[in-house]
């Protein structure tokens, strides 16, 4: 009779110790070989699910097979809707879609792989990306602004940015220190706006029913912001001129992330980004302009 293998002894005292552990006889010798004791066989389904949860939970974190997961700061924003269009093109493709508010905390996210990549205006002035972060801009979105039916441009078919001085622009939203707070500090620099961040936020439903019924007050609102409100609110949703704002959205992600999904999104963006920095536009001066 030979003798048994390495890989036969390993294997023999691996289940020798696992016996001990149990208080229990897995296996018995026969003529035939190794066969399930009647523990053996009450143990063995409970085994194979326990393989089959360890086998989920490694692919669960390999990049190639979990899900891409992208911060799009809102769900209503144009960075979801930049991704419900990636989705159309690629349902094979799972994601998982978050909503993470500043750019530190989403560029922390990134670099530590919490997240494969997020929506941002790319900087605030003074504070570079990190060397590992790579950026490119794939929409420059327009500012409209929202007007309830009393208000005094609420007529109007566009409306100039030197008309819009003098009047009262609500957004409680705002928050101090994040880069959509640079971005309306300096439109204010640039053109001598009246922007308010007072009062608590309450959300976009809020926002929209103060807004229809205070004619003294007025917001800016993306081009490709999706809300739907109330027949009886009559808001205009009026285009800004001369120049118009518009709110430059760019993907970030780190360097070294190999996830294969990441590499088909920033195809698919490429295909479908608008023209940067065109004429008759405004961004702040610190934007990268790629």
């Amino acid at each position: 009779m030979s003798e048994p293998s390495p890989i036969q002894q390993a294997v023999s005292k691996r289940i020798a110790a696992l016996e001990r552990t149990l208080g229990v006889r897995l296996f018995t010798r026969t003529p035939r070989g190794a066969e399930l004791t009647i523990d053996g066989q009450a143990f063995l389904p409970h085994a194979r699910e326990l393989l089959r949860v360890a086998e989920r939970a490694v692919a669960s974190v390999h990049t190639g097979r979990r899900p891409l997961r992208v911060d799009v700061i809102a769900s209503r924003g144009a960075a979801s809707g930049l991704m419900r269009g990636f989705h159309r093109a690629h349902p094979e493709i799972d994601l998982d879609v978050l909503m993470l508010l500043d750019i530190e905390t989403a560029i922390a996210a990134i670099r530590s792989g919490a997240i494969d990549a997020s929506f941002r205006a790319v900087a605030v002035p003074g504070r570079p990306l990190p060397e590992d972060i790579e950026s490119v801009r794939v929409l420059d979105e327009p500012l409209q602004l929202l007007t309830g039916p009393a208000h005094a441009l609420a007529g109007a078919r566009s409306v100039t940015v030197a008309q819009l001085a003098g009047h009262r622009i609500w957004m409680p939203g705002i928050v101090p220190g994040t880069e959509w707070a640079a971005y309306y500090d300096d439109l204010v620099a640039e053109f001598g706006l009246t922007i308010e961040a007072t009062g608590p936020n309450f959300g976009s439903d809020a926002l929209l029913d103060t807004v229809a019924d205070t004619p003294a007050l007025a917001t800016f609102m993306g081009e490709h912001t999706r809300l739907v409100w109330p027949a009886d609110h009559g808001l205009r949703r009026i285009p800004v001129t001369d120049p118009t704002p518009v709110y430059p959205h760019s993907l970030l992600w780190h360097r070294d992330n190999p996830h294969p999904a990441l590499a088909t999104l920033r195809t698919h963006l490429a295909t479908t980004a608008t023209g940067h920095d065109a004429a008759g536009t405004w961004t702040p001066s610190w934007v990268i302009p790629r």
